[in-house]
């Protein structure tokens, strides 16, 4: 392992704990309704975050509940009342199309005195696929695709997303009505926009179809004419934020990135390391961000600005990656964490790690990775080329060769990326 990993990974353990279903649902738990208690929930910590619910429920004494969350395949944590389904991520599938009905039918027939509890957490965009009249499932699974290899943020993948959906921008919420709503949200964007967490489907927001349309091409996503016409049409409008469906509702966000980034410092600062939070809301194209820590990095190291070591700096956000081609294997945080090796390579006192706080990176087993001045030179000499495996978008194949991806497995909780950088004299 690599030097300092042990360290490291504390901190991303520390941060993951701050997001823990439990402690971050216990707080927020609302008083029994006079009516029936329905759950409904998505994303990659939904079941977990679920049976975190159900356990606070029967803590506090209340009545009986029923409802169905939908997770990632593999994701799935036994619950007592409440049904969990799988479903394909981050392409949505026909078992995500099941799913979607499935929370419809949890909310029908509701009434006044009813209470719909949303646990709504990230990863649920692809989750909950719902076509609107005259598109298909291929044509839903063809736009997640196109926006996920087109770069943009995922603030303006959401925005296309929920003009393309029949749940997205609070359309289940508004399925719900007359009951109300609680929706309790484990943030993974940038800013913690509770209405931006898996495209919102219980959190209307105005976004409208003119921005949708400007932002596809503004990022030259290229979309088939027919979903174009979609989002022009008047079938693609959302609800309005201020509609009657959702007066009642209540919002909150119960864990996020800046809780998590706190927890790490305070674990940081414990062991003698100063520590510092860039932002919790980083974005941009993962390479490109890898070399503003790294500068920042060779700097403190060089010449003492703007932090003295030994300290350790922490930042989130998500980032993004454009493909470049097909083939390659990785994520977002081992290719900001390959580019960053290479900014740093044949320097000391520099150790780093990136990881998804959900615990995948992308599509592979892994949450991200370790590096240092050592990771470049490591790499070619087991007959890797790290230029070449960046310009790929390799990253997990050139960290796979030196024994230095991290792969905890599932957390059960998102609040998006990781990264800490300590610097040591």
């Amino acid at each position: 392992m690599m030097p300092n990993a042990l360290f490291l990974t504390a901190l991303f353990e520390a941060a993951v704990e701050a997001a823990d279903p439990m402690s971050a649902l216990r707080p927020h738990v609302p008083a029994p309704p006079k009516g029936r208690t329905v759950v409904i929930g998505a994303g990659k910590g939904a079941a977990q975050l679920a049976s975190a619910f159900e356990t606070l429920w029967e803590e506090a004494g209340h009545g009986p509940l029923s409802g169905v969350v939908v997770t990632r395949y593999g994701y799935a944590t036994p619950c007592k009342y409440i049904e969990v389904l799988e479903a394909a991520h981050p392409v949505p599938d026909a078992a995500g199309l099941r799913a979607t009905k499935a929370l419809f039918e949890a909310v029908e027939d509701l009434g006044p005195d009813d209470l719909v509890v949303a646990l709504i957490c990230g990863g649920g965009s692809s989750l909950l696929p719902c076509p609107p009249s005259g598109l298909t499932l291929a044509d839903e699974q063809g736009l997640n695709e196109a926006l996920l290899a087109s770069g943009a943020p995922i603030s303006a993948m959401n925005a296309i997303r929920k003009h393309v959906s029949g749940i997205k921008g609070g359309r289940l919420a508004a399925a719900a009505f007359p009951a109300r709503v609680v929706s309790l949200v484990v943030s993974d964007v940038p800013g913690d926009d509770p209405a931006q967490v898996a495209s919102g489907p219980t959190v209307p927001d105005d976004v409208s179809q003119a921005t949708a349309l400007d932002l596809i091409s503004s990022h030259a996503i290229d979309l088939p004419d027919h979903i174009l016409r979609h989002i022009a049409s008047d079938q693609a409008r959302a609800p309005a934020s201020d509609a009657l469906e959702f007066q009642k509702n209540s919002v909150t966000v119960i864990a996020s990135a800046d809780l998590s980034l706190k927890a790490a410092a305070e674990v940081a600062e414990a062991a003698g390391i100063p520590a510092v939070i860039l932002s919790d809301a980083m974005e941009g194209e993962a390479r490109e961000v890898a070399k503003v820590h790294a500068a920042m990095a060779r700097d403190v190291i060089h010449r003492a600005r703007p932090f003295t070591a030994p300290v350790v700096l922490l930042s989130g956000g998500e980032t993004t990656v454009t493909l470049r081609g097909s083939g390659g294997k990785g994520g977002r945080n081992s290719e900001f964490l390959l580019s960053f090796a290479k900014e740093v390579d044949g320097l000391s006192g520099i150790s780093a790690m990136a990881a998804d706080t959900d615990g995948i990176d992308g599509s592979e087993d892994n949450a991200g990775a370790f590096a240092d001045g050592t990771s470049a030179a490591r790499m070619r000499a087991a007959g890797r080329d790290p230029a070449a495996d960046l310009a790929a978008n390799n990253a997990y194949c050139a960290f796979e060769a030196v024994a230095d991806l991290y792969v905890p497995g599932p957390t059960g909780t998102n609040v998006n990326d990781f990264r800490a950088i300590l610097l040591k004299p």
